[in-house]
């Protein structure tokens, strides 16, 4: 496994540096970030995200499934917790009432990676509408499913798995066999073909997103994606134009993809 995936706080200073560097500006190409915005982040992790928001005075809340993310996302941001610029809230998403459990809607809502980890997309998205304020704007960011690594296989444990680009391409069982041949557990098999079932194409996002009730303010995408300087010292580079218009062609060859979208 690379290591910023065990070094969580490494992985919280990434996640910052690329929101404040990156993802904010590119927000403000849409919206006027202001002191006391409210900012909810879906799938928050150890909210460095959250941090960068936190620093332009804007009011903001994490949900995270995952338990002990949130207990480090507590340690990370202890005073802006104790201050009160910052909750978190360890519950599923279908269960959240934003009157009850959020005190109310939000300017901006945040989902950095986390689209391609979610089941039944269709589903999902339109329950975003309930947590945005008029006006708002939803930012996500995520690799399209087939690029090089869509499949996520980085993380994988064994170090041929882990760097052979398109493996997650391969049709039906070829995929887990490959992997178990490669010494991969079956937990990390699981893991793959899991996130394999959810992999999202920037095609179905857009689709998905209209039919939710969105329109596309901005995007833009990344032939490397801006967290790779921090991860693999690779600069960012935005993708050649005339790539970005050719569909299904630019998701084997783009590597992050950013949107800010309205309703």
């Amino acid at each position: 496994m690379y290591e910023f995936h065990g070094d969580k706080k490494r992985y919280f200073d990434m996640t910052y540096r690329v929101t404040k560097e990156h993802i904010i500006p590119f927000l403000e190409r849409t919206i006027e970030i202001k002191p006391d915005m409210r900012v909810l982040e879906i799938g928050c992790g150890e909210a460095g995200v959250l941090k960068a928001f936190i620093e332009r005075e804007c009011l903001c809340t994490g949900i995270e499934l995952e338990e002990s993310r949130i207990e480090l996302a507590k340690g990370f941001l202890s005073e802006e917790l104790s201050t009160g610029k910052v909750q978190f809230l360890n519950k599923n998403i279908y269960d959240v009432n934003p009157d009850v459990d959020l005190d109310g809607l939000y300017d901006i809502i945040v989902l950095k990676d986390v689209i391609e980890h979610i089941p039944d997309q269709a589903r999902f998205m339109p329950e975003l509408l309930r947590f945005l304020q008029k006006g708002g704007v939803v930012f996500f960011a995520f690799p399209p499913w087939m690029m090089p690594y869509g499949g996520h296989q980085q993380v994988l444990p064994g170090k041929l798995a882990s760097k052979l680009p398109f493996t997650h391409l391969l049709p039906g069982p070829l995929y887990p066999m490959l992997l178990k041949l490669l010494g991969t557990p079956k937990s990390g098999i699981d893991t793959m073909e899991e996130i394999r079932s959810t992999g999202i194409s920037i095609e179905r996002f857009e689709r998905v997103s209209r039919k939710s009730g969105f329109t596309v303010a901005q995007k833009q995408f990344y032939l490397f994606n801006p967290i790779y300087e921090h991860k693999f010292g690779l600069k960012p580079r935005k993708q050649w134009g005339w790539v970005s218009r050719v569909p299904f062609l630019r998701n084997f060859v783009t590597m992050g993809v950013y949107y800010s979208l309205r309703s």
